[in-house]
């Protein structure tokens, strides 16, 4: 069975990112194999191409998408041949077919586009780890959210909400500022524009901040840490403008705060987890309660055109890559 999927020789900018034709083997038990209807793209995968998290070469890029089953191997109960299904963790997703571990493929329901389904799994997931677990919300907090306009931050912005909770956003211009308030932000602050710490202080007060949830990595990291109330939670859960520097637990002692640094996989270690999640998200989509924002679609071939965009910090709501574009 052949293929078409983005392939790296190399780590490096978005140059070294190719399109090319593929084998794919038949499943092995447990495995099924899914024609991909459109791929996510996330940060995650820059970070891979780049270098900046280590992968084998030659390496296919991407983790997430949504497709119909086409085949499955032996002991696979999970799904079979004409479900369409949604995933995240399935390594080399930016392709037109993937062999992937039965058990990490989700059902999507029919009343569900599998474009959206796509643009739900690595993003929202997240979003709903963040506001359930490590710092779970409800009513009577409040949360700072950065980049609130990207993928990640409006879908914790309206989990927030769903929480009962109170959300100051930050985002990079009017436009953007705008997609978070639409998000249900109660506060929006152009961090271009504004200090992030007076602006918070203004909104909210000082030292009100319950947690922070932050994809930006190390422009906001210090600003961040500055508006949390005492025991206050940072999680930090992305690089978008770099990695953090190293701290020191000094650092976080005058206010005892709480630093985490979590990632979605430790999140979804069993299937139980996993598909709980899944279900509240996708039951909170069907209702009208969380909109899943499409942002824009490359053809598979034009993947380095994606992260370029995605790593101009320009971009807003999902991206995602088909191979008709």
């Amino acid at each position: 069975m052949t293929a078409h999927a983005i392939r790296m020789t190399t780590t490096g900018g978005p140059e070294v990112l190719e399109y090319a034709a593929i084998d794919v083997p038949d499943p092995r038990p447990g495995e099924a194999v899914v024609e991909v209807y459109a791929s996510g793209v996330n940060f995650i995968d820059t970070y891979h191409r780049s270098g900046l998290y280590e992968v084998p070469l030659p390496f296919t890029p991407g983790s997430e998408g949504a497709g119909v089953v086409t085949a499955v191997g032996s002991d696979v109960n999970e799904v079979a041949v004409g479900d369409r299904v949604a995933w995240v963790g399935v390594a080399g997703s930016y392709a037109t077919r993937v062999v992937a571990n039965a058990g990490m493929l989700m059902n999507v329901p029919d009343d569900i586009e599998l474009g959206v389904a796509a643009a739900i799994p690595l993003q929202a997931m997240t979003a709903h780890y963040l506001i359930s677990d490590t710092y779970p919300l409800g009513p009577g907090d409040t949360c700072l959210v950065h980049a609130a306009a990207g993928g990640t931050g409006r879908l914790i912005v309206q989990m927030a909400k769903l929480r009962g909770a109170q959300v100051v956003a930050t985002a990079g211009s009017e436009e953007k500022l705008e997609i978070a308030r639409n998000g249900g932000a109660d506060h929006a602050i152009n961090y271009r524009e504004s200090n992030i710490v007076e602006a918070v202080e203004a909104a909210v007060g000082k030292d009100a901040i319950d947690a922070v949830y932050d994809g930006v990595g190390a422009a906001t990291f210090d600003a961040g840490l500055a508006v949390l109330r005492p025991r206050g939670v940072m999680a930090t859960f992305g690089n978008a403008s770099g990695a953090v520097p190293p701290v020191s637990p000094l650092a976080l002692m005058p206010k005892s705060l709480f630093l985490a640094r979590p990632s979605l996989f430790s999140h979804m270690l069993t299937a139980e987890e996993r598909v709980a999640r899944w279900n509240e998200i996708i039951s909170w989509v069907q209702a009208g309660e969380l909109e899943i924002r499409v942002g824009h679609t490359w053809s598979l071939a034009d993947a380095g055109v994606a992260h370029t965009a995605l790593e101009s910090r320009a971009t807003t709501g999902k991206l995602l890559l088909t191979e008709g574009g």
